[in-house]
Parts: structure tokens; C-alpha cells; sequence
């Protein structure tokens, strides 16, 4: 984000808040299956008092006439109304040609009671009336508990979309009312009272207060907001109340882009995800394989058919891939919404996850590594006609149409100088190298030291600059007039994070539009392992792909849209300080604060992600691979084998495992 002119332009106005229809649907079926839960679980009783073999073990006989079609009749009721969402389950997965989870118990609660109802009208052998009871009722349980924690795992978005006011104070004519957020257009005015929370983005037309915005964008400290300072809406208003000129309507907001972006990213498929997929499918196809394959076994040497179908249901139903199926994805809602919680939004799901092989980091100076906020340190005339104020009044007037912090720098000096900001004609922005207007009939360059060296302009005589200050020279109608240098300090926080990075033995290079001298003493100070100075734009993009060559794996940080060609080009690209451009900036991460600690902890966090998915798959398959033996019963003449109940009850565990470990996932946040 070095010496470019980023003219202004309105916020990228695509994103669309998120829909709340799923998060209730979610909680709706949490619902039914407690409930279903609750009717198999009160119907479990009668039908064990009934069921032979556990009269047997209980050493009674408690069978009369007709016991055995009232037991009939129950597990009916069991397998009709605690089955139906795994039937309907089963059915849904025929038609999409994907059989999964659902197949599977669909297609081994039948077995089982097909098998039951034929022994009640008169084949012989031995009904499992309560081993289907008892399948069914730990199957809804564990989607039960399941779909709790993945509903947990989703709550971070729940929270960033409680985040947004449903209520306004709008003014008009200096009366207040109240109005509905969403009802709220560019330049209305509202109010925000002490402990609310802000309705609407935009700017502060009068007062001022210490605002929250934690939630937002990770910075824990309350920051202090004036007349003219940007707000974001959902952040959380301390004692002052001020009023706002809103920037655009609820549906652009920045907490509003966020969410899409969160909601977007989740549904995203990454290349783990897309393996652990691939991997549920191959599970599938073997339960079925082993299930069929166990049943001839046991049938075809001499067993009951009973003791058959029991192992090959139990064996179906320990191979139930929905550890696995949930493995990537839990992770996947639960690190998208956290990152979103401390200001690291991650557009590409993919990108998010190659975090972890990062050997360097090459960083933008201004704004990342340092505060960004330049301010002018002298003003030097080499015109004996022209004074100081002249050269800074005349700088000036190029750079009122400019964000870039040198500019800004040089308007706040005007400011304190009290200097009236003459109009400007033919105004050119020079790509990386300053900009030229005509300003009262006067040709006037506002340029860089790259610029005179691309054009063999030698630096004046006289012309002195310490290694930390950036310099402007004044070009007026092709005479040089003056130069002016601006300082930027070093953010405090970099040189921990560089330090981090040294310890994660991750390489850091400076990759800066300034001079050679600035960019020397910041990478001295720092640590860093190297600098690249007096780069334009476009030469970014070499210097990515020269390190790329050299079998480095690069993240590149800057300015979402200055930088989009290096970002691009990175193998992660982050976009640093971009809020307003989320859906613009071409990196596959965009990180709200420009503090090089979130860079740090995006690729801490990113390793933490990959490591948890990796867990939950090593988990959910190793799983099978030890059960799933033991259900087919080679340990049978060991006297091991598992029933259809404690293979349910295991598969259950498995994805409670799961879904718990998935749940830890924290952001290791320092500031």
C-alpha cells in the first residue's frame, strides 16, 4: 500500500445479509428428534419385558396369548414414527444417487424389522424386536446431541448476526424516531445513545464516545470515535451519544458482508473436506460389502439366521461414515465463525487451509508494519520564491482526491495550518509514482523518488532525509520547487510478530515502494530477513513469483485493491485494513485491523484448523477399523461380540468425539 493513489469510491454493495430460515429449520429438527426420542424411550420398557430372550436372561416367562402381536404393534410404532427420519433419510439418498449415513440405518432398521415381523407370522426363529428398539432410540439420541453441537458450532454466525439492531433512533428535523434497521437509507441521520449498539455504518456527524468493537474486528481495547470518524454498525457504544450520517442501508453493511462471507465460506468445499467426502463414500460402499459379505459367513456355516442378520446389522451400522461425514465440516462452521469473530474473514476456504504451509511471509510497509499514519516531518523549499506554506498549499490540492496515507498526512498538516485547499484540473494519478493536476494555470507533481530516477531527474542539492522518513518532491510547471518528509512509526506490535513468525521458522521480507533507506532501517529494526525496496505495483507480482521459483510457499499481504495483482499471484494472498472492499479484494483472506499479530494469528489459527480436521479424520476411521472387525465377530469364539444396540452406542460416541474436539478450536489471540 506504498505511494499509489486509491481514489475514493463508494463500498462494494453485493453482499447480502444471511437468512435466518436455516438456523430455525436446525432448530426445529433438534426438536423433533427429542421428542421422538422421548416416545422410543417410553415404548423401550413394555417392549424388553416382552421380548424373549431377555425373559430368558431374566429367568421368567412372561408370555401370554397375543404378547407377541402386541410387541408387534410397538416396535411398529417404533420403527414407523422414531425410524421415519432415517426412511425418509434413506429414500432422499436412493434418489440423489448417494447412498450415505441415512442409507445405511434406513436400510438396517428394515432389515431388522422385516425379519422380527416375519418371525411373528410364523417364521421360525428368533425375533430382535428390542435390539431394533434399542438401535433406533441411540440413534436418536446421538443425532440429538449431534445436531446440539453442530448447532454450537454455528453459534458464532448466530452471534454476528444478533450483532445487527433490529431498531433505529432516526432524526428528522431534528425529531427522533423511532425506525426499523432495515428501513434505514444512505444519508438518513440516527442517533446512538450511551450503551447501544451502532444501527447503521457510517460517519460521525456531531459528539463522540468510546465504541466496542470486539466483535467485529478482534480489537479488545474500546476505540475513541469523533466527528468524522468512521463507525460500523453492531459495534457497542460506550457513555457518549452522537449522532451518524448513515453510509448505505442495512443489506451493505460491513457486519452484513461479513456474514455472507462467513455463510458463503462454511458451504464452501475445501480439499480435506472434498477427501473426508470421498472417504464417507468409500465407507458406505464397504458397510454394505462387509455387512452382505458377514451374513453369507455366518449363515452359510451354520448359524441361525437371526445371529446372521445380527451381525450383518451390526456391522452396517458401526460402518455408518457420520463421524467421518462430520469430521471437516463441524471444524469448517466452527473456524470460518471464530476467524470472523477477531477480524480475520476468509473468502477461500482453500487458502484458509494452505495457511499452514507457509515458509514466508512477504509484508506491505505502510499501514501493516507500520501505524500508517504519516505525518510531515519537514517542508523544505529549494525556491527562493516559494515559501513552505506555498509548497504544501500546492501538494496539497493533488492530494485532497487521494486515501493513501501519505496524502492524508499532507492534508492534516494543511489543516493545522489553517491553508484554504485551491481546486485542480486535468487531475492524473502516475501508478506508483505520484500524481500531476493543473492547479491555478500551473503544471504541478506531486512525485516519488522512484520517479526521478525513472526519468534521470538528479535529487536536488541540499536535499537531506534520515533513514525512517518517506519523501514527496514538488515539481512545479517542470522546476523542481521542494520536497516534503513524512514520518511513520513502527507499529508496536511488529516486532513480536516478526519474532513469532522466527519462531514458526517462517522467513519475513519487506516488500516496499519506499526507498532503500526506510526500507533497510524498518527491516533492521524488526528482524526481518530481508527487504525489496522502490517496487511498483505491477513489479510486486515479479518479486511473488521469483520467491515462488525459489520453492518458497508465499503469503503476501497489502491493500485489497492496490495489491490485487501480487495478492492474486500469492499462494495466500491477505488483504490487511479493508473492510469496506471485503467482496472486492481479490485475497483469500481479509483481515479487518491492519495488525501484523492477525497475520500471525490467521496462520497460527490456520494450523490449529488443519490439525483438528486431521484429528477428527484419523479419529472417525480408526474408529471402523478396530469396531468394525469386532461387529462382523471375528472375536466370536473369544466369546466378543457386539450387538446392534452397542454398535449404534459406539458410532454415537464416535461422532460426539468428533463434534466435542471440533468445539475446542480457539484463536490464539494476542494483541
Amino acid at each position: 500500500m506504498e505511494h499509489q493513489h486509491k481514489i475514493k469510491k463508494d463500498p462494494c454493495k453485493t453482499a447480502q445479509p444471511m437468512k435466518m430460515g436455516a438456523h430455525n429449520h436446525h432448530a426445529t429438527m433438534i426438536e423433533d428428534f427429542k421428542k421422538r426420542f422421548y416416545v422410543v424411550l417410553i415404548l423401550t420398557v413394555p417392549i424388553m419385558l416382552l421380548s424373549t430372550i431377555i425373559q430368558r436372561f431374566m429367568g421368567v416367562n412372561w408370555q401370554f396369548t397375543g404378547s407377541s402381536y402386541i410387541l408387534f404393534a410397538m416396535s411398529t410404532i417404533v420403527f414407523i414414527y422414531g425410524g421415519w427420519p432415517f426412511l425418509t433419510g434413506l429414500v432422499s439418498e436412493v434418489k440423489a444417487k448417494t447412498p450415505g449415513m441415512m442409507f445405511l440405518i434406513g436400510f438396517a432398521i428394515t432389515v431388522a424389522y422385516s425379519y422380527s415381523a416375519a418371525i411373528v407370522f410364523g417364521l421360525k426363529g428368533m425375533d430382535f424386536f428390542w435390539e431394533l428398539d434399542t438401535l433406533i432410540l441411540i440413534m436418536l439420541l446421538g443425532h440429538w446431541i449431534e445436531m446440539r453441537s453442530v448447532m454450537g458450532a454455528s453459534n458464532e454466525l448466530e452471534l454476528l448476526v444478533q450483532l445487527m439492531p433490529s431498531d433505529a433512533h432516526k432524526v428528522i428535523d431534528d425529531k427522533v424516531h423511532d425506525v426499523k434497521t432495515d428501513t434505514l437509507n444512505e444519508k438518513d441521520i440516527i442517533l446512538v445513545k450511551p450503551g447501544e449498539k451502532v444501527a447503521a455504518d457510517g460517519i460521525i456527524l456531531e459528539g463522540e464516545s468510546y465504541l466496542n468493537e470486539s466483535m467485529l474486528t478482534g480489537e479488545s481495547k474500546p476505540v475513541k470515535k469523533v466527528a468524522g470518524d468512521k463507525v460500523i454498525a453492531g459495534s457497542i457504544n460506550g457513555n457518549g451519544s452522537f449522532k451518524v450520517t448513515v453510509s448505505h442501508g442495512a443489506k451493505d453493511s460491513y457486519l452484513s458482508q461479513v456474514i455472507k462471507l462467513v455463510d458463503d465460506a462454511q458451504k464452501s468445499k475445501s480439499q480435506t473436506q472434498l477427501l473426508a467426502d470421498t472417504a464417507a463414500k468409500w465407507l458406505t460402499i464397504i458397510a454394505l460389502v462387509t455387512g452382505i459379505s458377514t451374513f453369507l459367513y455366518w449363515f452359510l456355516t451354520g448359524h441361525t439366521l437371526s445371529f446372521a442378520m445380527e451381525r450383518m446389522v451390526t456391522v452396517i451400522v458401526i460402518c455408518c461414515p457420520h463421524a467421518l461425514g462430520l469430521a471437516v465440516p463441524l471444524v469448517v462452521a466452527k473456524s470460518t465463525a471464530l476467524a470472523a469473530k477477531h477480524g480475520l474473514l476468509i473468502k477461500n476456504r482453500n487458502a484458509f487451509e494452505d495457511s499452514r504451509k507457509i515458509t514466508t511471509v512477504v509484508f506491505d510497509k505502510t499501514g501493516t508494519l507500520t501505524v500508517g499514519k504519516f505525518e510531515v516531518s519537514k517542508i523544505v523549499s529549494l525556491n527562493k520564491d516559494l515559501k513552505e506554506n506555498e509548497i504544501i498549499r500546492l501538494a496539497s490540492a493533488l492530494e485532497q482526491k487521494s486515501e493513501h496515507p501519505i496524502a492524508t498526512g499532507i492534508l492534516q498538516k494543511v489543516k493545522d495550518l489553517s491553508i484554504k485547499i485551491p481546486a485542480t484540473e486535468k487531475f492524473n494519478a502516475i501508478a506508483g509514482k505520484g500524481v500531476e493536476a493543473i492547479v491555478e494555470g500551473k503544471k504541478i507533481l506531486v512525485i516519488s523518488p522512484g520517479y526521478l530516477k525513472e526519468n534521470k531527474i538528479t535529487i536536488p542539492d541540499g536535499f537531506t532525509a534520515d533513514d525512517t522518513e518517506t519523501v514527496v518532491f514538488v515539481v512545479v510547471d517542470k522546476n523542481m520547487a521542494g520536497y516534503i518528509t513524512l514520518s511513520d512509526k513502527i507499529r508496536p506490535e511488529s516486532a513480536g510478530a516478526i519474532n513469532t513468525l522466527k519462531q514458526e521458522n517462517i522467513k519475513s521480507i519487506l516488500l516496499t515502494g519506499d526507498n532503500s533507506k526506510v526500507a533497510a532501517s524498518v527491516s533492521k529494526t524488526l528482524g526481518m530477513d530481508s527487504f525489496i525496496a522502490e517496487v511498483l505495483p505491477d513489479q510486486k507480482l515479479k518479486e511473488i513469483k521469483a520467491l515462488q521459483q525459489k520453492g518458497e510457499f508465499v503469503a503476501m499481504t497489502g491493500d485489497g485493491v492496490n495489491d490485487a495483482p501480487a495478492l492474486a499471484q500469492a499462494d495466500v494472498g491477505i488483504a490487511v485494513g479493508s473492510g469496506s472492499d471485503i467482496a472486492a479484494a481479490t485475497a483469500g483472506i481479509v483481515l479487518v485491523n491492519s495488525n501484523p499479530n492477525d497475520i500471525v494469528s490467521l496462520i497460527l489459527f490456520g494450523k490449529a484448523t488443519y490439525r483438528k480436521m486431521i484429528q477428527n479424520l484419523v479419529w472417525a476411521t480408526g474408529y471402523n477399523v478396530i469396531a468394525l472387525p469386532l461387529a462382523a465377530g471375528v472375536l466370536y469364539n473369544q466369546g466378543i461380540v457386539l450387538s446392534p444396540a452397542i454398535g449404534a452406542a459406539l458410532m454415537t460416541v464416535s461422532t460426539v468425539v468428533v463434534a466435542i474436539n471440533a468445539s475446542l478450536l480457539k484463536v490464539k489471540y494476542t494483541k
